[in-house]
């Protein structure tokens, strides 16, 4: 495998990422966990309870009929 390879494939999954964001099909967007770290940043929430936040949407993602960037990322 050459590096080009690995670059490609890599470009492939971000971009498969964007799309699904603007789709609205990923509970955890990056707009979801930039407004996450707005919050604790501001002190309205503590970190542990930001992160408590995030597995609880990851958690129930499935359960929504959306999917994680996680398994966006594994499955382009």
């Amino acid at each position: 495998m050459s590096r080009r390879d690995w670059y490609d494939r890599r470009i492939d999954k971000r971009v498969a990422l964007q799309i699904a964001e603007e789709q609205g099909i990923v509970a955890d967007s990056t707009s979801y966990r930039a407004d996450l770290v707005e919050r604790i940043t501001s002190g309205a929430i503590t970190l542990r309870q930001g992160q408590e936040e995030l597995r609880k949407v990851i958690r129930d993602a499935k359960k929504n009929g959306k999917k994680t960037r996680s398994q966006i990322w594994r499955s382009a």
